[in-house]
């Protein structure tokens, strides 16, 4: 005897499944094109986050005036004109900026890679530990990678990294796309 799952919830995804599948073809079309000149994609990456330094900037100092007292609306103030400079000198010079952006995501891939092998060792004897060790040494050998050929890899890495998550996110989402025209049927 089958179970019959509840898809109640499911059914404005069914509706949608073409607009979703077109949206997965847009998004692996975009990472191909990212793919195929990641030094663009890693100069829009970094005008996407000296956007978003801006808008949190200007929220921080909206927000400082919220503030009861001078030395919390100083801080706030001050933060959020951090932001708002910072976010600036993205667009200013988006080569550096990605160069440094580069630097910080290696070192958080070796942190983290360091944590997991940590992990993993502690959990040694339980099930998923393997696992928990390969991604932890995957991980931590990424970083390595990107660090050993850093400042050149500043170049190429957030453009690299932007078209593989596309690429992925838009096979992802034609894969619900049709799971979904299939739960019509």
């Amino acid at each position: 005897m089958s179970e019959i799952a509840d898809t109640s919830g499911f059914e404005p995804v069914r509706a949608k499944s073409g607009w979703i599948i077109a949206l997965g073809v847009i998004y692996v079309l975009t990472g191909f094109v990212a793919l195929g000149s990641v030094v663009f994609a890693t100069v829009v990456t970094v005008y996407v986050v000296g956007i978003m330094m801006l808008i949190a900037g200007v929220t921080e100092v909206l927000n400082s005036f919220q503030m009861r007292n001078w030395g919390k609306f100083l801080l706030w103030l001050l933060l959020g004109a951090v932001y708002i400079v910072a976010g600036f000198a993205t667009f200013d010079n988006p080569l550096l900026a990605a160069s440094l952006l580069t630097l910080l995501l290696g070192i958080s891939l070796i942190a983290g890679g360091v944590m997991r092998i940590a992990l993993a060792l502690a959990m040694r004897g339980m099930t998923p530990w393997p696992w928990v060790l390969l991604s932890g040494a995957v991980t931590l050998a990424l970083g390595l990678v990107i660090l050993a050929h850093w400042p050149v890899s500043s170049l190429y890495i957030l453009g690299l990294l932007l078209g593989v998550d596309l690429v992925v996110a838009g096979i992802s989402w034609i894969g619900i796309g049709f799971g979904a025209k299939r739960q019509e049927n």
